[in-house]
């Protein structure tokens, strides 16, 4: 065997070796990964969107309209990465995803005219909402099953934190040094951190490291039920899959097109930027508090049911939020927001996985992202030309109202298939801490 072989083999057994479950050290790669998703979401594209408007001199709808083909073609990188993932593993593809991502949020903190910025744009929700999340999120799928709903609720966690830091941090940069320094600054991270820590610290599944799920040396010609799953047809011929995936996309839209068009929405309740920088921090720590409950409930209660809770909650805050008038009021909503999200976040990392599966997860989850972008390229748009035709977003507000508490009726009502994990698999003991 020449030396090659030999590093490649003992490379492929060192996660076995160590004194706890690999698959935490891949998580939290997966965690910064999806932090580092930031410059191409709306919530990170909101924090610049006011100052870069005025520096390009472009208005709100012509930005809103790039957004939204941005968003629209960004997403087709969610189906052909998730492809690419099952076949090359998440090792190679995080490597190579935030590569391109981070020098191009470095071209774009140059950028000077309108179509070299609908381009990066482009590029940045390709690369950063659509390819690089799902690469983190099935990262975690393809090393947990037994323990899925824990390993997601830390993911979860990990990365609350990772935003609960960076939106007030990137905000503070944008203040200070304006929003091209701060975009840079971002871009740079990418490439020094990111890239490096996926190079180094991932593997691409346990089986490839010769160990089983429950953290076990895996014997020769075991059965692993990675084998096991539904195929990217069947999963999406079921009504699960859309009713779970258009309630999560629902909540996508809605905080995508609020968070693109911040400074606006307050505007017309009579409050500043500042306010809403402030209610980030209380929407990640409520969200925070969501994972923790969500995935505590998830063990106790159905997913759909708690789906259909999240749902109803975000329409409360809907038909509220053309009410508010006080920084308290922002407060409150910013709170059930962040609940209702934090249990649509545990939800659509752990269903995938759970009902359908490891076997095709890059592109059962690829295909769900999808939704989740193509929602995100539709709300600001649908903010923006309500209030271009009315003058008020209210409308907007309350239509999209009654649409989640149709979700919420749904998922509680849908059936959900069966789990391809068997009984005997989820009840047994994944270590977890031992290798």
């Amino acid at each position: 065997m020449d030396s090659s072989n030999t590093e490649a083999g003992r490379l492929a057994i060192l996660p076995a070796r160590l004194p706890f479950y690999y698959g935490w050290v891949n998580l939290t790669v997966a965690a910064m990964a999806m932090v580092g998703t930031l410059p191409g979401r709306t919530q990170g594209l909101g924090l610049i969107t006011e100052p870069l408007i005025r520096d390009l001199q472009i208005d709100h709808v012509l930005f809103a309209q790039i957004n939204l083909w941005a968003t629209l073609i960004g997403s087709l990188f969610c189906l052909g990465v998730g492809r690419l993932v099952d076949r090359f593993g998440s090792r190679a593809m995080l490597a190579v995803i935030a590569l391109a991502l981070g020098a191009v949020v470095l071209l774009m903190s140059g950028v000077s005219g309108v179509l070299m910025l609908a381009l990066l744009i482009t590029l940045t929700r390709g690369l950063g909402q659509s390819a690089l999340s799902v690469i983190s999120l099935t990262m975690v799928g393809q090393w947990f099953v037994r323990r899925l709903n824990l390993a997601m609720a830390v993911y979860t966690v990990l990365l609350s934190i990772g935003f609960m830091v960076a939106f007030p941090v990137v905000g503070a940069m944008v203040i200070a040094g304006g929003w091209r320094t701060a975009w840079a600054a971002i871009g740079g991270a990418i490439l020094l951190v990111l890239v490096p820590a996926g190079l180094l610290l991932v593997r691409r599944t346990p089986e490839a490291c010769g160990i089983s799920l429950d953290g076990e040396k895996r014997e020769e010609g075991e059965s692993e039920d990675r084998k096991e799953g539904f195929t990217l047809r069947q999963a999406i011929a079921t009504p699960a899959f859309w009713v779970l995936g258009l309630s999560s996309a629902i909540y996508g839209l809605i905080a995508s097109g609020i968070a693109l068009f911040n400074e606006s929405v307050l505007a017309e309740r009579g409050l500043d930027a500042s306010v809403y920088h402030r209610s980030l921090v209380i929407t990640a720590l409520t969200a925070l508090a969501g994972n923790f409950l969500g995935g505590w409930l998830t063990t106790r209660w159905s997913m759909k049911r708690l789906m259909a809770l999240a749902m109803w909650m975000l329409a409360a805050s809907l038909a509220a939020l053309p009410h508010i008038t006080t920084e308290a009021h922002v407060a409150l909503y910013a709170l059930v927001m962040g609940l209702a999200g934090g249990f649509v976040i545990v939800i659509f990392f752990s269903f995938w996985s759970r009902t359908f599966g490891r076997a095709h997860l890059g592109r059962i989850q690829g295909a769900a992202q999808t939704l989740t972008v193509l929602a995100s390229a539709v709300g600001p748009l649908l903010l923006a030309e309500c209030v271009a035709r009315t003058g008020s977003y209210r409308a907007m507000f309350y239509l999209l109202a009654l649409v989640v508490v149709a979700l919420g009726v749904s998922a509680w009502l849908v059936r959900v298939p069966d789990s391809v994990i068997s009984d005997s698999a989820v009840s047994a003991s994944e270590a977890d801490t031992a290798g």
